[in-house]
């Protein structure tokens, strides 16, 4: 029987002598070939959560990785996983399953991984809510080394499909675990976690260590180590934070006026609910701006096109809900606009971290009416700083109210037809019910507290 090595064979004390520029991906372990995609895919220096975990998942510990959004978290996981493949005597089927809460991020994550394990040909294939299911069993058919999926669509294959089976999975990474038990993704991750091998490694990323969290990490893990590179409330220092306090019925009017003051940068509208954020996606259309919405009740090639087109540059307005908020790599977005508060402090960090990222500047702008002093007051206390007013000219915001609710008025038509040609339909899958009943579940009662 081997030991597990208390250590990994990397010298981490010399590591930490290291200035941060000078660390290579070779000095964590990570093969030649490996680091030569690191060095294509602009990769140049190892963040903090990938110094802290590479050499103890290529060691063969089990990982409870903690750290902010965009730290760089999917190579943390991705290049010991590409390694371990590498050295394996055959390159086996369901080598590894990545569980990721919404569809979006599984993509994102299998892009990664097909990017950096190119130079061994990895095959990666994404099961997810929304997509055909046979034409997902065909891909399963194929065998690929790398299954990344949400949990109830892969509930559904391991329950349906002939012949497919997790019993040569060697890797089970949860990524985003806060947020898959948050989504009540819970039930589905226990009957998955009862039909793979116990002999496996298991790697959990999380932004926070809940108390569900600790729990998933008891049933699943075996003598992990913890590393953790971040506070449970940290923004970065080169984003500013604003808030706007108004009336409730002037919501609109200072979006529009905001977006007027940041024309020509890339922002993106974080709000409460799906109905909300198809209507400020077409009252924007309607007044000129090139805004496109993303939320849980579109179809999947509509939430992809959107993302895409984001992405792309060609639309420059992104109106999401908190699908969009968690581990997205979106590159260069400017400002994030808040129209709704967060429910939770740990919203707003994800939500504001999709500006500001890999040592750049943005701005996040966060509307507050008289119903929601409480919670910007909770955040604040959180964040153990003040955000600072927004400057701006109230009669200036006034004189776009006319334009304004004109285009709030063709808006709801445009909502009202399109419910009606739905009907009844919903067409639907467990996986978008869920960010549904979450985003409903958000919605605060009202409760009036005047602003100091």
């Amino acid at each position: 029987m081997s030991v597990i090595p208390t250590k990994p064979n990397v010298d981490i004390e010399a590591l930490a002598l290291k200035k941060a520029e000078e660390i290579s991906f070779a000095d964590l372990g990570v093969s030649k070939e490996l680091c030569e995609a690191c060095e294509k895919l602009n990769f140049k220096h190892p963040t903090e959560i990938q110094k802290e975990s590479i050499p103890w998942a290529l060691e063969g510990r089990d990982i409870i990785g903690l750290a902010q959004t965009g730290s760089g978290k999917t190579a943390a996981f991705a290049l010991p996983i590409i390694q371990k493949l590498w050295d394996s005597p055959k390159a086996e089927a369901f080598f590894a399953c990545v569980m990721a809460p919404t569809r979006e991020l599984a993509y994102q994550i299998a892009e990664t991984f097909e990017s950096l394990g190119s130079v061994i040909g990895v095959r990666c294939a994404v099961i997810v809510g929304g997509m055909d299911m046979m034409a997902q069993s065909i891909a399963l058919s194929k065998r690929p080394h790398i299954l990344v999926c949400t949990p109830g669509r892969l509930q559904d294959h391991l329950e349906n499909t002939k012949g497919f089976s997790l019993r040569t999975l060697k890797y089970l990474v949860m990524d985003e675990a806060d947020r898959l038990l948050d989504m009540d993704f819970g039930p589905k991750i226990d009957q998955i976690l009862k039909a793979i091998p116990r002999e496996r490694n298991t790697f959990l990323f999380s932004a926070t260590m809940t108390t569900k969290v600790a729990k998933l990490q008891r049933a699943s893990l075996s003598k992990p180590v913890k590393v953790e590179v971040a506070t449970k409330y940290s923004t970065v220092k080169t984003l500013l934070q604003y808030y706007l306090f108004f009336p409730l019925k002037f919501k609109d009017c200072y979006m529009v006026y905001l977006l007027n003051e940041f024309a020509g940068n890339s922002t993106i509208i974080f709000t409460r609910t799906c109905s909300d954020t198809q209507r400020i996606a077409i009252m924007l259309r309607n007044l000129g701006f090139g805004a496109i919405p993303l939320h849980g009740q579109l179809a999947q090639a509509k939430r992809l096109g959107s993302l895409n087109k984001f992405k792309a540059g060609t639309r420059n307005i992104l109106v999401a809900t908190d699908v969009a908020s968690r581990g997205l790599d979106i590159p260069l977005v400017d400002v994030v606009i808040n129209y709704d508060v967060p429910q939770s402090s740990k919203d707003y960090i994800h939500r504001v971290g999709r500006t500001a990222r890999a040592g750049r500047s943005g701005k996040s702008v966060t509307f507050v009416t008289q119903y929601d002093v409480e919670l910007i007051q909770r955040v604040e206390k959180d964040l153990e700083r003040k955000l600072d007013p927004f400057p701006l000219e109230k009669d200036a915001v006034m004189m776009l109210q006319e334009r304004v609710n004109d285009a709030q008025r063709i808006a709801t038509l445009e909502m009202k037809e399109h419910a009606h040609k739905k009907g009844s339909k919903r067409g639907r899958d467990d996986d978008d019910d869920k960010e549904e009943k979450k985003e409903r579940s958000n919605v605060p009662k009202k409760k009036f507290v005047k602003r100091s």
